[in-house]
């Protein structure tokens, strides 16, 4: 072999383990990322899913009388579950959960049965209720995020 042949394959070999070295590189980083882009999904769906699931809070069923009307004495018996928008409101109400049956009590005590019979007087229930958690139940209580209020059970006779 001449010179130049010599100094032309040392070359070659030299080439090829900086191809070789490039190659590993890369593949070796789009492992990682792509390992790295799961996880960080994975991480991401974990985190959207527990922000999305909401947080009831049961109150148990009551029977309250209402209001008189023409018709006589009515009877209204209801469930209810409160939406709330964190555990430190789940909490709270767990633990004072006696005041908040009271004033639900005092509250539909006075209703009248013909309004509590059409969605349009439930739905003015609700932000009643609504309006009973943005008062203090309690002095020095946390704020309370009570989003919604459902109907578990409404029967009026």
């Amino acid at each position: 072999m001449s010179m130049a042949e010599k100094k032309g394959s040392r070359k070659l070999v030299w080439l090829i383990a900086a191809l070789l070295v490039m190659t590993t590189s890369l593949a070796a980083a789009n492992v990682y990322l792509l390992m790295d882009k799961n996880g960080g999904d994975k991480l991401a769906s974990k985190v959207a899913q527990t922000a999305r699931s909401p947080i009831y809070v049961k109150v148990a069923p009551f029977t309250v009388n209402l209001r008189d009307d023409l018709c006589g004495r009515h009877l209204l018996y209801a469930g209810i579950s409160l939406q709330v928008g964190d555990s430190t409101t789940e909490d709270f109400l767990n633990d004072f959960m006696p005041q908040v049956r009271s004033r639900l009590l005092l509250l539909t005590s006075g209703q009248k049965a013909e309004e509590m019979m059409t969605p349009e007087g439930k739905e003015a229930l609700i932000e009643k209720i609504l309006a009973l958690f943005e008062e203090e139940l309690v002095s020095g209580q946390p704020s309370l995020r009570v989003d919604d209020v459902l109907f578990t059970e409404f029967i009026v006779q």
